[in-house]
């Protein structure tokens, strides 16, 4: 097999590598199966790296938490709300936008509903970026998200770069609230995935690659020392074809 030449044949190609072990791991998901790039599954031993991410300082001091709908996060959202935490999360393909939860808001009964993506919409609320930098919360973190958690494809545990399902939406994300002036370089990054996700190489990006601050597995914390945070903002024409179509949020920011 040649050499991949490109950053995105080398974002294939370690993705390759990872999901076939991945694969022995991962919990199928109840739509896409093990496609997974489709969906970020859940694996074993996720509740484990959801203890050890509850471990961290950064974790027990933010008041709200961005945490991407991945299906090996279900379990940290639940956890959140029952640690008295607002999330923000989006819905699949960010094609409805950003919902909160409020556990203050959201009866106790329907905590883990709305840790769900089908129960998140029932009981959330969908908000656009000028009620997010309303809500009550962020006056106790100087209006800024302390923290956003995602799930990955491949991460590397040198620089943090990470590759998810191919289609960048946690680059979005992070870009999105960037520039709606919601999260700062200070703000920390971290991902949950299993060790056999993580790789011992420097892995190479585009402008708009996020990286992780930390990385949370079934085994161990990993820290990264200066891990990638974009300051680029959106690039419209370098959006994958109809995801300006697809996506309302990115429609609001660009007409704002």
């Amino acid at each position: 097999m040649s050499e991949p030449t490109t950053i995105k044949d080398h974002k294939s190609h370690l993705r390759d590598q990872v999901w076939t072990t991945l694969r022995q791991v991962a919990l199928p998901d109840s739509r896409f199966h093990t496609d997974f790039t489709s969906f970020i599954p859940d694996f074993s031993g996720s509740s484990a790296a959801t203890t050890r991410l509850c471990s961290l300082p950064i974790y027990q001091r933010s008041p709200i938490i961005f945490i991407a709908p991945d299906n090996c996060l279900e379990e940290l959202r639940h956890r959140a709300l029952q640690d008295g935490k607002v999330i923000l999360v989006t819905t699949y393909g960010i094609r409805r936008g950003f919902w909160v939860l409020d556990p203050q808001v959201i009866a106790r009964e329907d905590w883990r509903y709305a840790s769900t993506l089908d129960g998140m919409e029932k009981v959330g609320r969908r908000v656009g970026f000028r009620e997010m930098k309303l809500l009550a919360v962020l006056e106790r973190t100087q209006g800024k998200i302390p923290m956003m958690v995602t799930g990955t494809g491949a991460i590397s545990k040198v620089n943090g770069l990470r590759f998810g399902k191919g289609h960048g939406y946690f680059d979005l994300e992070w870009a999105m609230l960037y520039q709606s002036g919601l999260v700062t370089k200070e703000t920390k990054t971290v991902s949950v995935c299993h060790a056999c996700q993580v790789v011992d190489l420097e892995l190479v990006g585009e402008i708009w690659d996020t990286g992780c601050d930390f990385l949370v597995t079934n085994e161990e914390v990993l820290t990264v020392e200066g891990a990638a945070k974009p300051e680029c903002g959106i690039l419209f024409d370098s959006l994958e074809k109809g995801m300006l179509e697809e996506i309302p949020s990115l429609k609001e920011l660009r007409d704002a």
